[in-house]
């Protein structure tokens, strides 16, 4: 996903947003209201999130955005289940190290 690590959308396709979580890629949605015109956003910054250690699903977080610009997007992972899959990698590294811890 040549360094893909999240996505910022106004919202989702379920589909669309679990093959994100299931590659290991972060899918925030902008706040009601919020959309990357609305916030000055061009496509050309550099954006950093803290995540917090006990992140949560649907959970706010602070983007910052090169250029000075903070706003805050909802986490879309749905689900406990989700959250599993982001720590480990994607649903496939989950699984590889399940089946390896059984072996």
């Amino acid at each position: 996903m040549q360094g893909v690590k999240a996505v910022i959308a106004e919202s989702y396709e379920r589909i669309h947003r679990s093959n994100l979580v299931g590659m290991g890629i972060i899918p925030f949605q902008y706040k009601e209201g919020e959309n990357a015109t609305s916030l000055g956003l061009t496509g050309r910054e550099t954006i950093t999130v803290e995540l917090p250690q006990n992140l949560q699903p649907g959970q706010l977080v602070t983007v910052q955005a090169s250029g000075g610009k903070s706003f805050q997007v909802i986490t879309r992972f749905d689900t406990e289940v989700e959250l599993v899959y982001f720590r480990n990698g994607g649903i496939l590294n989950y699984m590889v190290r399940k089946m390896l811890n059984n072996a």
